[in-house]
C-alpha cells in the first residue's frame, strides 16, 4: 500500500516534528520512530495531537499497560486497521502477552462483534437495568 504522503526523515523534519519524534523515544524508551508517526509528521499540528493523546491515554493508569494494549489491539483488528493492529500486537507482546492470550482475545473480539451485530440487526433494546451503569 503506498501512503498518502510519504513518510518524513529526520535529516527533513522540522524542529516541531524533531520535539515530538524526541519524545516518542524518550516516552518508549527507543530509538525507532516507526511509520505511522513519520507519515503524521506531514502535518506537525497533527502529529503533536495525536502523540499528545496516545501518550496521556496509554499512560499507567488503573488499567494494567498490557490490558490496555490488548484493549487496542481489540479494537484495532475490529476497525481492521492491519497497521495498529500489528503495531499493538507487537507491543501487547512486549507487555507480556502469550499465543494463548492473544487466542482468547480473538475469540473475544470475534463473539463480542457477532453478537453486537445480531443485537444491531435484530434491534434488541437495551433491558431497563443495564442503563445505569454506575
Amino acid at each position: 500500500m503506498t501512503s498518502a504522503f510519504p513518510p518524513i526523515a529526520d535529516s527533513t523534519a522540522s524542529p516541531e516534528v524533531c520535539a515530538v519524534f524526541d519524545d516518542i523515544k524518550k516516552t518508549r524508551d527507543t530509538d525507532y520512530i516507526n511509520n505511522f508517526w513519520r507519515v503524521l509528521a506531514n502535518d506537525p499540528a497533527t502529529l503533536k495531537r495525536v502523540w499528545g493523546g496516545l501518550k496521556e491515554v496509554m499512560a499507567p493508569g488503573a488499567l494494567d499497560p498490557l490490558v490496555k494494549e490488548m484493549l487496542y489491539l481489540a479494537v484495532s483488528i475490529t476497525n481492521g486497521c492491519a497497521y495498529c493492529s500489528h503495531s499493538h500486537a507487537v507491543a501487547a507482546k512486549g507487555r507480556g502477552m502469550t499465543a494463548e492470550m492473544f487466542s482468547e482475545l480473538m475469540a473475544i473480539v470475534g463473539m463480542a462483534n457477532q453478537t453486537n451485530k445480531l443485537a444491531d440487526g435484530y434491534r434488541v433494546p437495551v433491558d431497563e437495568r443495564f442503563e445505569n451503569l454506575f
